[in-house]
């Protein structure tokens, strides 16, 4: 398929996927969110077991179209037609990455910002450059956080800091956010792609049958009470019991050699 703001490539078993819209700061839109939600579809058909996501040019996403923002509501002649359907859109995107049995790294070149933060937030590892900064902007022009901000941010960094960080829409930096527990590391920014890389490589070459089902029982988390979430991690480790990896890592394990898992 053709992707007219996504660059779309495949390294072996991994999925890098580019925001690519650099002349606006890699914002997004409608057609940003279909094109992702279409290139996700097609790196799993061809077989990728991680997904890398970053950004073209010196942002990594900068939220929401401010210009498609005024497009949309000038056409339909009420602003709430913006955050209607193309929110609707934007939210099946974060689902599909939380719900994708398959890792996502987002690898943070520069400024994450609003809905763009919330986007790398919705991967499952965040790695960022040491120039990179996080905002959540909404505040600025009197929106609330969307794109699962609200639910994601208070789990990684606790209520209090993710109030400030909301009321103000203050400009962190990737050191403050790793801090902060909000993102997993920081990488200089000359190595970020290197470092990203070497993850992906490593989560790819593990088995990622389990790793989907460790989002599926981490996603449930939030919800479940104890015993719920006992008597899922026990249907999943049953689960886990029937894949060859497992049966190839015990075989690895008594025979004193590295596995070889497959992903299933």
């Amino acid at each position: 398929m053709t992707y007219q703001t996504i660059q779309f490539e495949m390294h072996g078993l991994i999925c890098l996927l580019t925001l690519d819209r650099p002349d606006r700061l890699n914002a997004l839109t409608v057609e940003v969110a279909n094109e992702f939600n279409a290139a996700v579809q097609e790196a799993l058909e061809k077989g990728a077991r991680v997904i890398v996501l970053t950004g073209a040019g010196r942002a990594f996403c900068a939220g929401g179209d401010m210009r498609q923002m005024q497009e949309i509501a000038s056409t339909e002649g009420r602003v709430e037609a913006f955050f209607d359907e193309p929110l609707r859109i934007l939210n099946e995107t974060i689902l599909l990455i939380r719900r994708t049995p398959v890792p996502f790294i987002a690898a943070v070149n520069g400024v994450a910002s609003g809905g763009g933060c919330n986007l790398a937030l919705a991967c499952d590892l965040v790695i960022a450059a040491e120039s990179a900064k996080f905002n959540q902007a909404f505040i600025k022009i009197g929106l609330v956080p969307d794109c699962g901000g609200t639910f994601m941010l208070p789990r990684l960094v606790g209520w209090k800091r993710a109030a400030e960080l909301m009321f103000t829409g203050d400009l962190i930096s990737a050191q403050r956010a790793a801090e902060m527990g909000m993102i997993n590391s920081v990488a200089a920014d000359g190595e970020l792609m290197s470092q990203v890389m070497a993850m992906a490589e490593k989560l790819a070459n593990s088995p990622t049958a389990a790793i989907g089902q460790i989002k599926q029982l981490l996603e449930a988390s939030a919800v479940n009470d104890y015993g719920c979430q006992l008597d899922l991690e026990r249907q999943a480790q049953i689960e886990a019991g029937k894949t060859k990896d497992f049966t190839e890592g015990v075989s690895a394990f008594l025979e004193k050699r590295p596995p070889r898992f497959v992903g299933s």
